[in-house]
């Protein structure tokens, strides 16, 4: 870009005061975004948080310790007991990677290598808050200076784009200092204010704390980038800004290698470069940058152990590869129509003929390859994304509350003011539109009904509502601050410029592009031209300024609210959760490190070879911190086994002691009442029984298992459990683990963990296992097998069809066949749904007692489980008919709870909602009341 001439030395000191400022704007807001991610270690240290963090920190540990070779071919025999983990082959390693390169080549022995992993999750986030300010000023550039409406009238009426396709207007006033140093005002402004922004909203927060080593800390950078890459590629008025295209593909390669969400990232990319061709914004430069992105980026994904050929085989990543294709027709069309002169009319007969000719030849290759099984499907996760409720059929996905849909209340946790900025932005876009700028609405659009979906997927929005919001406040900020810098007409410069003979100023015979919409919107812009006249006015100017003085006061006043607003979220989401703080009851203050304590004790007294029992989500701690072997973990990439390890947990004590004792020495078991293992528990027996079908024999939803009533009183069935015995094994009146089963050997300072060793373990069982893993050629791919011990439990079992099994070799037609017929079966099972008479509905509905089955339906109402009930009512439709001993049911509960949803389902089935309770209420007047 061109850079101007100071006219003045007030002009050129002027500017240098401007840039200084938007320096300092630049390292406070990047100052603020480390300080505010290190809460978590200036309070508890440079601890690991959370879950899934200590694999990570387990993986980069014995990459460093071992090299990149053993690690990509690192088979675990610790996890997942006694199957067993390829981890180098299923692990995204970006992180990794990134950590030991920093660790010997960037801090050597000044750091080590827990510290390094605790600290990268903020130097990432101040990386990433300074590539959105990229990314808000690649968006505000002069460049953008068309409308959408203009855009799409120009596609319309077939206007061809050229590389260079619009005009810049002219810095005056304020907006000339910053072309002064080559950069544009307002842009500079959106790019500081995107960064605030970034800093500090907690949608970034949530997973960039120090502390929390978890993928998406760095992903969110490399997403960030390769966005910014991939806009700066498309810059308007620089012939050969392509290439950035290929610095965007070696970005996303690094994206692929950090986080499985790539897949969004790959398919925002090919939304927005088919988006352009819609838009009639398809030109060489467009071609090659898409081109050189994709085939950069999808040749170097392809090396990542844990992606494979999926980019050129999944159903979720072949709409890029479509694109693309369909990018090399145009081109070679469009290299035809500019060889031969063509008329528009000419040009698309071409294209369609061309265009008509690759689609049935693509057809034939699909239906070729199809049959051979080369298509791979749709992941469950992903599946969840386009179904009701976000509900994916598995049992184990839905019972993680990051999975659930996210709510209003969710948004405004997590991006507060921004919900409110980022949609003036978003607005603001509309008529700053561009080839860069266009990928913005692509990207809101995009972010919005993903996150929507499943409320982990709101960290996407942190980066596009940052930018627009960015956006909205950077130009509204530089107008403000142009009321009072404005030129006055007597002082602009009134130097002649040359003319030819026909009074037009000489070297204008190359005219500058314009676009074809101009004209027809000569109408809006006198209008606008009404209004500079006007504020150029000395009433004008003064309204001017009063409103610009408004403006940046309320800014101001919005901007710390929401600064506060983040420290203190911030504080929350810096909890590490293995380190709790607690408050005794003479107020003072303690630090609750149970759980690291327990993990330590089995670290210092248990044989290294010692098996550890304990439900998944524990996994990644137990083999973090103590070293020893777990059943399960995060993964969870095997249904049944983890459905065999919620069996022995919700099945009575004798049951889970003769599985148990197959697979562990001791069992570890979190207490101490709010989210410990009794409270998950009935999500354990859903999952167990959604492959052991006779643990709860006829009960889909397995309502036998649960609590009884709000007091926490155990069901029958969960009174039995083997998980209930040790849970509250002499904490309750009469509960007393078996003696001869289990020995407890280690309870925690503040009783949330206990630990039992199992007693009578079958030592042949573990020699069995070691003995008998089988290796493939290469000698390192070594799974292990259940021992014979196991074998009638498991013939009981029916497999979920998990898609993610990649222990299982590719399906053959037999079994593919098996599989389906499973499936069909599944479904016409379910789809059967039973019948009630109407005496019997009366029945029901006139029995008025307290049961597991009211207390039940009160806690699926009240917490708008609504597949819950669905599946309920099919197998039992007289449960909407049930009525707890107060006289009140399912209608009073949803009414009160204004649950709509459930109220229409049960409106649907004949439930009357005008009956009044014990009280003389009805469900109408519970909502009254609320």
């Amino acid at each position: 870009m061109a850079t101007t001439k100071p006219s003045s030395a007030s002009d050129h000191l002027f500017s240098l005061v401007w840039m200084g400022a938007v320096l300092y704007g630049v390292a406070f807001f990047l100052q603020n975004a480390y300080n505010i991610r290190l809460q978590a270690i200036n309070e508890f240290g440079p601890v690991i948080h959370e879950f899934d963090p200590y694999f990570n920190w387990r993986a980069t540990q014995y990459l460093y310790e071992n090299g990149a070779k053993k690690f990509l071919k690192w088979f675990d025999h610790m996890v997942w007991y006694p199957l067993g983990r390829p981890v180098g082959t299923t692990i995204y390693p970006g992180m990794q990677f990134t950590a030991v390169f920093i660790k010997n080549y960037i801090m050597g022995d000044k750091m080590s290598l827990n510290d390094i992993c605790c600290y990268m999750p903020a130097w990432f986030g101040v990386i990433a808050s300074f590539l959105v300010g990229c990314i808000a000023y690649e968006a505000s550039l002069e460049g953008n200076s068309m409308t959408l409406f203009g855009a799409l009238l120009d596609a319309l009426t077939g206007h061809y784009t050229e590389d260079a396709s619009v005009s810049s207007p002219k810095s005056t006033g304020y907006y000339k200092l910053s072309s002064y140093i080559g950069l544009y005002s307002p842009a500079v402004e959106c790019a500081v204010f995107a960064m605030g922004f970034m800093a500090v909203v907690p949608a970034h927060l949530m997973r960039s704390v120090g502390g929390g080593y978890d993928n998406e800390s760095v992903a969110v950078t490399a997403m960030s980038l390769t966005f910014f890459l991939w806009m700066r590629s498309l810059r308007s008025n620089e012939k050969h800004s392509y290439l950035f295209g290929i610095l965007a593909g070696v970005a996303y390669f690094y994206m692929v290698a950090a986080w499985g969400g790539y897949i969004f990232v790959l398919n925002l990319i090919g939304a927005h470069a088919a988006l352009l061709v819609l838009l009639g914004r398809f030109s060489t430069k467009v071609y090659l940058s898409y081109t050189l992105f994709y085939v950069i980026g999808t040749s170097l994904a392809i090396q990542v152990p844990v992606v494979g050929w999926t980019p050129l085989k999944s159903l979720e990543q072949l709409a890029p590869c479509v694109v693309f294709l369909g990018y090399q027709v145009l081109q070679y069309c469009e290299i035809m129509r500019k060889r031969n002169k063509w008329s528009r009319s000419q040009a698309w007969k071409f294209r369609i003929q061309v265009g008509s000719a690759a689609f049935v030849a693509l057809v034939v290759l699909v239906m070729a390859v199809t049959p051979r099984g080369y298509f791979g499907p749709l992941s469950s996760r992903v599946r969840g994304l386009f179904v009701p409720h976000t509900k994916t059929g598995n049992p184990l996905v839905d019972s993680v509350a990051e999975h659930q849909a996210a709510s209003q209340q969710a948004y405004w946790q997590y991006l507060h003011i921004l919900c409110f900025l980022a949609p003036l932005g978003f607005i603001f876009m509309l008529f700053r539109f561009g080839d860069s700028a266009s990928f913005l609405l692509v990207y809101a659009f995009a972010a919005y009904f993903f996150s929507h979906k499943m409320v982990r997927l709101i960290l996407l929005t942190a980066p596009i509502a940052s930018s627009l919001s960015g956006i909205a406040v950077g130009r509204s900020v530089a107008w403000c601050l142009s009321a009072f810098m404005e030129e006055d007409d007597t002082k602009k410069s009134t130097t002649k410029k040359k003319v030819d003979e026909n009074g037009k100023p000489k070297g204008s015979k190359k005219k500058e592009k314009k676009s074809s919409s101009d004209d027809k919107f000569a109408g809006i812009a006198a209008i606008q031209q009404g209004f500079d006249e006007a504020s150029k006015s000395t009433e004008g100017k003064i309204v001017k300024g009063i409103a610009s003085i408004v403006i940046l006061g309320s800014l101001y006043y919005q901007a710390t609210s929401f600064k506060s607003y983040s420290w203190q979220i911030s504080k929350g989401l810096s909890n590490p959760s293995i380190i709790l703080k607690g408050q005794m009851r003479d107020g003072s203050v303690v630090t609750v490190d149970d759980y690291r304590e327990a993990y330590w004790w089995l670290r210092d007294n248990t044989p290294a070879d010692a098996r550890v029992m304990a439900w998944w989500d524990y996994g990644y701690q137990i083999t973090g911190i103590a070293n020893r072997t777990t059943i399960a973990d995060g993964n969870t990439w095997n249904h049944e086994h983890i459905a065999l390890l919620g069996k022995a947990l919700t099945g009575s004590e004798e049951e889970g002691y003769q599985i148990a004792r197959h697979l562990a020495d001791y069992v570890l078991i979190w207490g101490g009442g709010g989210g410990d293992d009794l409270a998950k528990s009935p999500h354990l027996a859903r999952i167990a029984n959604s492959v052991y079908r006779d643990h709860c024999p006829g009960d889909v939803t397995c309502r036998a298992f649960g609590f009884v009533d709000r007091q926490g009183t155990p069901s029958p069935m969960m009174e039995r459990s083997f998980l209930y015995k040790l849970h509250s094994h002499k904490l309750r009146p009469g509960v007393v683990a078996d003696p001869t089963k289990f020995e407890e050997v280690f309870r925690s300072k503040f009783g949330k963990v206990r630990i039992f060793k199992i007693l009578g373990v079958s030592q042949k069982s573990k020699k069995w296992v070691e003995q008998n893993r089988e290796c493939d050629a290469g000698g390192w791919f070594c799974p292990g097998k259940y021992p014979p011990g196991l074998k009638d439990i498991l013939g009981k079992k029916k497999d979920f069809a998990q898609l993610e099994d990649f222990n299982r070799g590719p399906l053959t037609k037999t079994r593919k066949k098996a599989e389906l017929q499973r499936q069909r079966e599944g479904k016409e099972e379910e789809a059967k749904p039973k019948t009630i008479s109407d005496e019997r509905k009366v029945e029901i509905y006139s029995t008025w007692e307290d049961t597991e089955d009211t207390t039940l339906m009160w806690k699926i109402v009240t917490s708008n489980a609504v597949d819950d009930l669905e599946r309920w009512l099919k197998q039992d439709p007289g449960a909407a008919w049930i009525r707890s001993a107060d006289g009140r049911g399912p209608m009073w509960w949803a009414f009160e709870s204004k649950n709509q949803d459930i109220v229409t389902i049960l409106m649907k089935m004949g439930v009357p909602h005008t009956d009044k309770d014990k009280n003389g209420f009805s469900p109408v007047d519970l909502l009254k009341e609320a």
